[in-house]
């Protein structure tokens, strides 16, 4: 990607030539495909190119950004003059600044060659055999409304006034399928997903009889009248409400004083079994890459620890507003926008216990294996109030699908009460979780 740079370094040489302090070209080439099926025929094949370099520039304490995808000389010329333009409209602020270079980056393997070297047509059969286990696994599956394989791969490079001159390639692949069961007159959906950095481990089989095996399940469900009981919440969900915990648990938040974490480090927020770590570092992990959207490398940052807050996410302007350093968490979504503070591979670390030792130790509870509405929780306060569907637990053992009920409480009241970790953890995205159980939690039909 040596001649990629070049045009970012260059960037970077004519704003300060135009009299900016500071500068930092950040450049990205994206290649994405998506194959979906319907009744074994290819109903969308899609592919899509992106690249694109966003130079922000620091001039007089004022920060400018301007961003092209074109990424001629001439143009990126102009790119130059329009950061340095848009610097003046901008407040002065003594936090503004560049990280400076450090002398290596973690190692990691991000980049399956085998996902670019599997033909068009691999993958056409991949996304069939998705929507075939599905179809198969039980006469009831009536409709298969996506069956979809999609795979991409990204460069990256950074060049800042600084000294720092990086750069890597990524790749990752995945598979998708929602569908539809129906038995007298009813109807239940259910979905999986899988997403990973190898070709090799996806397993489209396995992933479409776990989709139908979520709406099978769901066939015959009534509601619940209201009462508090235990729950025990599926990976997938409790890696919803890790949407929730996410944001709050960013310096960020916490400098705007929208955390409702916001003073206290050191002090107990959840239950002595729960840990909550980001690693943008991890290996396998979707989310991870060598350094941050600003050139700082990434790491393992231990958020909560035995329940104990243990600190925040840091960008560098965040981490030069507290005098400290940056934790690796200046997240970019493309070129098009400057680093915020955010998550990469967050997760709460699995307990001892399997999900089936968790459920066997629940005389009566609940199993929620959806929630609905996550995103109208309040992410100040922690409180939320969201539909769910889910399977009555009754003597240890899973009996009755429960459906057209709401689950309401605390995201602070929730960590404090769980009572059971898993030791299955799955990541859907940045974000994972093992089953998790909660003491209780209100329920209302």
């Amino acid at each position: 990607m040596s001649g990629t740079l070049d045009i970012a370094l260059w960037a970077v040489e004519k704003a300060r030539s135009l009299g900016a302090e500071q500068a930092e070209g950040y450049i990205s080439f994206g290649r994405e495909l998506v194959v979906e099926v319907r009744d074994g025929k290819v109903e969308t094949l899609k592919t899509a190119r992106e690249q694109g370099l966003g130079l922000r520039v620091i001039a007089g304490r004022r920060v400018g950004f301007a961003y092209t995808s074109d990424l001629r000389r001439e143009v990126v010329e102009e790119l130059a003059a329009r950061a340095v333009s848009n610097a003046a409209s901008t407040s002065p602020d003594p936090c503004n600044r560049l990280p400076a270079p450090v002398p290596e980056y973690p190692v990691l393997d991000l980049y399956d060659r085998a996902i670019l070297a599997a033909t068009v047509e691999e993958k056409i059969e991949m996304a069939r055999a998705l929507e075939k286990s599905a179809r198969e696994y039980d006469r009831r599956v009536r409709a298969v409304e996506t069956a979809a394989y999609h795979d991409g791969e990204v460069e990256v490079g950074l060049v800042n006034s600084l000294g720092i001159k990086a750069s890597y390639r990524g790749a990752y692949c995945g598979l998708y399928i929602s569908l539809v069961a129906e038995e007298d007159g009813e109807a239940q959906t259910g979905f999986a997903v899988d997403y990973t950095l190898k070709f090799a481990l996806l397993d489209p089989v396995k992933v479409g009889r776990e989709a139908a095996q979520k709406a099978v399940r769901m066939l015959g469900a009534r509601s619940l009248a209201a009462q508090r009981v235990p729950v025990v919440l599926e990976p997938y969900v409790a890696a919803g409400f890790l949407g929730l915990l996410g944001p709050a648990l960013t310096a960020e938040a916490v400098q705007k004083k929208r955390s409702l974490f916001a003073g206290r480090v050191g002090q107990e927020v959840a239950s002595p079994q729960v840990t909550v770590v980001d690693d943008g570092a991890m290996e396998g992990g979707l989310a991870s890459a060598p350094f941050d959207g600003e050139g700082v490398p990434t790491g393992r940052t231990v958020l909560i620890e035995g329940g104990i807050l243990q600190g925040f996410l840091h960008n560098t302007y965040t981490a030069a507003k507290e005098g400290v350093s940056s934790t690796g968490n200046g997240v970019r979504g493309s070129f098009k926008a400057t680093p915020e503070v955010g998550t990469t591979n967050f997760f709460i670390r699995p307990g001892a216990s399997s999900p089936e030792e968790l459920i066997r130790n629940t005389p009566r509870g609940l199993y929620v294996t959806e929630v609905l509405g996550m995103h109208t929780a309040n992410p100040i306060s922690g409180d939320f109030s969201v539909g769910a569907t889910g399977i009555l637990i009754e003597n240890g053992e899973l009996t009755r699908p429960v459906r057209g009920i709401t689950i309401a409480g605390n995201i602070l009241d929730l960590l404090k009460n769980i009572d059971g970790v898993g030791n299955d953890l799955k990541f859907f995205g940045g974000k994972g979780s093992p089953t998790i159980r909660v003491a209780g939690v209100s329920v209302s039909g």
